[in-house]
């Protein structure tokens, strides 16, 4: 009986943990760990890089940026799709803001030194999906390896 109880804490307490968020800081989220499964290999230093670039982008505490990372990956791992959270962006951000989505995918790509081919496809068809232009998306990929 007392695990039916605490179902709908659990249930309760997941929600709370949302509402401290609003959606387009967790769609980000969601995008930076998909970006860092592109290339199969997801290890905790691309993790902590997502903590580190989440708090820096939302000036978020620590503590706040972990517990982003693991309702994103939580909301990831729940979704089939990532349109719903392209959708929310390009809904809610202006153009210089959904360049800077760009620019936080290609810093998380280029973290460990390597390209792969999937991380590349997939800033390009994030960016197809937020209606940012190629020309923007390759001015910030050199932008991002030249610094």
């Amino acid at each position: 009986m007392a695990s039916f109880f605490n179902l709908f804490k659990s249930k309760k307490e997941e929600l709370s943990t949302e509402a401290e968020f609003n959606s387009h800081q967790i769609a980000v989220g969601v995008l930076l760990i998909e970006m860092a499964r592109a290339d199969f290999h997801q290890d905790e230093s691309e993790n902590q890089s997502i903590v580190d670039l989440l708090k820096k982008h939302f000036d978020l505490t620590p503590e706040d940026s972990k517990l982003l990372f693991s309702l994103a990956e939580d909301k990831l791992d729940e979704s089939v799709s990532l349109h719903e959270f392209t959708k929310d962006l390009h809904d809610i951000l202006d153009h210089k803001q959904k360049e800077d989505v760009i620019a936080l995918l290609w810093t998380l790509a280029v973290s460990d030194n390597t390209l792969d081919k999937h991380e590349d496809y997939l800033v390009r068809k994030i960016a197809d999906l937020l209606y940012v232009s190629n020309s923007i998306v390759l001015k910030i990929k050199h932008q991002v390896f030249t610094k």
